[in-house]
This record gives structure tokens, C-alpha cells and sequence, in this order.
């Protein structure tokens, strides 16, 4: 009678057992899509994607330039401006109402800025559109860049454009005029999260990556060992051929993730994006790394490896781009 009795306890105690699993969350026989799956789609789904991080869904490109003196304090009343340089050079010259935030505070100064759009500031613009595309794809979609940094706003601040213009491609084995190189088609990234929330693994993917800081090669490290990367020329086809390119470049623009051309780039090489300021590549570099990619964005793009090329049309330091003579505020 004993065994009989401690039997049906056991059978009227399974389907609670199992009812209490459920409501725990067992996922248990539940398909749960992968983290970078999860992400991908949430990307998309809240117009996220590359190219509307590039530009935004009001039409607004990453970067803003500098103004022209009489529309000067329209530009100053339009932005919450942070200005992420050291301390010691804001100090020595910024831009009127500038706050100095460290990089690594972005995300929150976004949520301080209200209802103005940001206007991220550095020296040469490069940081500041990896900033930009972080805090895009964490929901401050009206933010922007100031195109060359504090190197297009004076003279006196352009030292870091100034400085870095080259011509180490001019001549060298690995500038190349030919072909693009086939492309491949490759497996996703891996991404780990235990979170099947779309929003949430972004959102924490976007924080580690503002913690790591902006992750740089230099020009001449690609050049003199393109093998070392996949790299992808962020050109047109015209300009690809026109002004050559790394040898081994390949060419995946547009790159989305809608069209699934991000699976062009391999997710276990180091991807290596160039432009032809640094500013285009630092935002897709942004971009990928928050989606898994060992990514890195080619320093001041063909402006340091070959300034003196013959095809510039626009977007040459020295050329058609220059700094302004715009005030500074000291303190």
C-alpha cells in the first residue's frame, strides 16, 4: 500500500514538475535563433543597418562640415557638442559651448543632449565618426561628426591633418591598378550572448565596443603587408580603378546586412576598411566590430598613403579640403 501510494505521488507530481520548468523559461525544445541572427534582424527591423548609420532615415549624412563665418552661430545654436580630445587640448582651444567628454562617456552624454542633435568633435574626425556610429546604433540617430575634426575648423588646431598626409603608396609593389580579386561568400561571426533579446545583445555588443576605444592600423603596416588583412577598398568602382588600391583590396560597397554583402568579409581575418579620409571607414569599422568582425579602420585612408594622387576630385587634405578660420574659445 505504501509503494502504491508514493507511486501516484510521483505520477501527480511529473506534469507539476513540468509546468514549473516551463514557467521558469526552460527552453527546452524551443529553437532559439543565434545571437547574430537575433542581432541582424533587430538591426534591420529598426532601420539600423549600415547604410542607414552612414545615413540616417531623415537623410543626414555621419558628418557635418565646418560652417562659413555668417552661418556660424545658427551651426552653435543647432548642436550639443562634445568634444572628445585629451583635456589639455580642449583647454587649449575648442569650439564655443564644446564639452569635454571622454570617449568612453558617449553613450551616456548622448542621453544629456535632450532633444538636440550631437555634434561629435576630435582632431581629425576619425574618432569622432566611430563615435557617431556607435551612438547612432544605440538610438542617437541625429548625431554627427565634424568632418576633419578640429583640423577643419582653424589653422591653428590642424596640425593633426596637417602632419599626416603621405605619399608612401606613390611607386610602391603593393599599389595596384588591376582587377578586384573574386569574392567569397563567408559564415557569419560568432557572437556569444545568453540574451534572446535582439536589442539587448546590441546594445551590449555597442557598450564593449566603446570600451575597447577605436581600433586603428596604419596605412604603411597594409601597404607593406597586405596579406596580413582582408581588406576592403570603401571606393566606388570608378575611384577603385582610377586611383588604384592596396594590392589584394577588395571592394564590398554598398555593405549591408540586408543584402547579406557582409558576408563577403571574412569573420576570421583581420578586416581592414579604407577610405579616403579615415571618417567613412571609422564608422563601417564601428559597425563591424559591433557585429563580430576583428575590424579595423586604415588611418587617415588614401590621404596618407597617396595625397599627391592624380584622381582626387574631392576630399583631399591640402586640395579642396582645408581649415577654416573659425574661433576658439581658450580656457
Amino acid at each position: 500500500m505504501k509503494k502504491i501510494s508514493l507511486l501516484l505521488i510521483g505520477l501527480l507530481l511529473v506534469p507539476t514538475l513540468f509546468l514549473t520548468s516551463c514557467d521558469e523559461g526552460d527552453d527546452i525544445g524551443v529553437d532559439v535563433a543565434p545571437s547574430f541572427t537575433l542581432m541582424k534582424d533587430y538591426l534591420i527591423n529598426n532601420n539600423l543597418d549600415i547604410d542607414k548609420i552612414v545615413k540616417n532615415t531623415d537623410g543626414a549624412m555621419f558628418v557635418a562640415g565646418a560652417p562659413a563665418e555668417a552661418d556660424l552661430q545658427t551651426f552653435l545654436d543647432k548642436y550639443y557638442i562634445i568634444d572628445i580630445r585629451s583635456a589639455s587640448d580642449y583647454e587649449k582651444g575648442h569650439i564655443q559651448g564644446a564639452k569635454n567628454v571622454a570617449f568612453g562617456n558617449i553613450l551616456d552624454e548622448g542621453a544629456a543632449a535632450g532633444s538636440k542633435p550631437v555634434l561629435v568633435v576630435c582632431y581629425t574626425g576619425q574618432t569622432a565618426c566611430y563615435a557617431t556610429a556607435l551612438m547612432r546604433m544605440y538610438g542617437y540617430t541625429d548625431t554627427q561628426a565634424l568632418k576633419w575634426g578640429m583640423s577643419g575648423w582653424n589653422e591653428t588646431t590642424a596640425g593633426s591633418w596637417n602632419n599626416n598626409i603621405g605619399n608612401e603608396a606613390d611607386g610602391h609593389a603593393n599599389w595596384t591598378y588591376g582587377a578586384e580579386p573574386s569574392k567569397q561568400v563567408f559564415s557569419d561571426p560568432s557572437i556569444s550572448s545568453l540574451s534572446t533579446s535582439g536589442a539587448t545583445i546590441v546594445n551590449n555588443r555597442i557598450e564593449d565596443v566603446v570600451a575597447e576605444g577605436f581600433k586603428t592600423v596604419k596605412g604603411t603596416d597594409v601597404l607593406n603587408s597586405p596579406t596580413s588583412y582582408y581588406i576592403n577598398n570603401y571606393f566606388s568602382a570608378t575611384d577603385y580603378a582610377s586611383f588604384g588600391h592596396i594590392d589584394g583590396s577588395y571592394r564590398i560597397n554598398p555593405l549591408t546586412l540586408a543584402d547579406n554583402s557582409y558576408k563577403n568579409l571574412d569573420p576570421s581575418a583581420k578586416v581592414v576598411t579604407y577610405c579616403y579620409t579615415g571618417q567613412t571607414s571609422a564608422v563601417v569599422t564601428a559597425c563591424l566590430r559591433v557585429l563580430g568582425y576583428d575590424a579595423y579602420s586604415l588611418t587617415f585612408g588614401v590621404n596618407g598613403l597617396y595625397n599627391s594622387n592624380s584622381a582626387w576630385a574631392s576630399n583631399q587634405w591640402g586640395g579642396d579640403s582645408n581649415p577654416k578660420n573659425l574661433p576658439l574659445v581658450v580656457n
